[in-house]
């Protein structure tokens, strides 16, 4: 499927391994993984950003090979997931990040009509949250309080 707005088909990229088990070099306990991705879940780190740690710093290349579930599936059974989902919460942002640029420049029309691109995705995105219950259903974007749910 092609991007929203925007030409390219978006196809390239690599895959991940065929084999469902952990490498054999990986010496690394499930309990253990479980333990480092609540520690840093607590310091305050996306899970992205902890699968990014993990792969980085301790040499675990896939946190569902070695623990059998993935790390939101890990921090929600911990109750330390996010209370937005994290790709919504980084378009809020940068939809923040727009608006205040918006204040300081008013002639700048393209970022006025990025800013209508990236609203319309975010839309979209708690449409879709809303109906796989992800999100509450009273859930409503306003650009007027987004800046609260960010910060």
């Amino acid at each position: 499927m092609g991007r929203m707005h925007s030409n390219g088909k978006g196809i390239s990229g690599s895959a991940i391994p065929y084999k469902r088990s952990a490498p054999s070099w990986c010496k690394t306990s499930s309990a253990d993984v479980t333990e480092q991705i609540t520690k840093l879940a607590r310091k305050g780190m996306t899970p992205s950003q902890i699968g990014v740690v993990l792969r980085d710093q301790h040499g675990i290349p896939m946190v569902r090979t070695v623990t059998g579930g993935k790390v939101l599936r890990i921090l929600r059974g911990k109750g330390l997931a996010p209370e937005i989902p994290e790709d919504l919460y980084f378009m809020i942002k940068k939809a923040v990040a727009q608006r205040k640029h918006l204040e300081r420049n008013r002639a700048d029309k393209d970022a006025k009509f990025r800013l209508i691109l990236v609203e319309s995705r975010i839309h979209r995105l708690a449409r879709y949250y809303k109906s796989t219950k992800r999100l509450p259903a009273t859930f409503k974007y306003e650009s007027a309080t987004a800046s609260t749910l960010v910060s």
